[in-house]
């Protein structure tokens, strides 16, 4: 199986925008924030269920927040790799929005015009972002008071970084770590396709160990992070016993 591809050199989707030297793109009404807003509608409910003595709006407030903060994480992420990638004058191909999401476009993975030092960059930039956004809201969530709107929400974003930032990093090919492993193998002499078995089997591990530590999270009845760590070790396994491999 094949991962679909998510734009093709040869569509013609519509640009509403440029950003460091990348266009932004969207295809018929995917680019709806449908997403955002049933996430709104979830994350009011989250802090119902944690804060049950707040108000009806309160929620709703709180609920609007973090899911800026969950997106906007998200839309940083993904501007850093955007940005790290003009610095170095390998720009991303493009920028699909997809149901409020960005959706980094590289039509060709192994390009020969980057070298292993700048696809290694180009993939760095994300988290490294994140990793600079954690002191910053564990200072934020210190300075505000306990129970409040504003303390609630550095503690969402401190904990919606800390996510992002270490689930990219995970050896998966379509996210950071993936790409860092692989071009790191290649520099260090291997063909891309020996680099590419090599992350096969690296995955095999990953998503072992994922899947243990979600088995953990549910024992100890945390639900959400289990799912995303199972979603994750299915993804791992998936890539490492070859089931789903990369557009090439």
């Amino acid at each position: 199986m094949i991962k679909p591809a998510f734009l093709e050199p040869d569509e013609s989707p519509t640009r509403v925008g440029y950003v460091f030297g990348t266009p932004i793109v969207v295809k018929g009404i995917t680019w709806l924030p449908l997403l955002e807003l049933a996430t709104w509608g979830l994350l009011s409910w989250v802090a119902g269920h944690k804060k049950p003595d707040w108000s009806a709006g309160k929620k709703v407030s709180a609920g609007a927040l973090t899911t800026l903060i969950m997106f906007g994480s998200e839309w940083c992420h993904n501007l850093a790799h955007t940005a790290v990638a003009y610095r170095i004058g390998k720009p991303v191909d493009a920028i699909r929005i997809a149901w409020g999401t960005p959706l980094l476009i590289y039509y060709d993975i192994n390009d020969q015009q980057v070298t292993p030092r700048q696809h290694i960059l180009r993939a760095t930039g994300g988290p490294v972002i994140n990793a600079l956004m954690v002191p910053v809201m564990l200072l934020a969530r210190t300075i505000t008071r306990d129970g409040t709107l504003a303390n609630y929400c550095a503690d969402f974003a401190l904990g919606t970084n800390s996510f992002i930032g270490a689930m990219a990093l995970l050896p998966i090919p379509g996210i950071d770590g993936g790409p860092i492993l692989k071009w790191s193998l290649v520099r260090g002499g291997r063909s891309a396709e020996e680099a590419e078995e090599a992350v096969k089997k690296v995955n095999l591990v990953t998503g072992s160990g994922l899947g243990l530590a979600a088995g953990v999270a549910f024992s100890r009845r945390r639900k959400w992070i289990g799912a995303f760590l199972a979603a994750f070790a299915a993804l791992s396994l998936a890539i490492g016993l070859g089931i789903l491999k990369e557009n090439k």
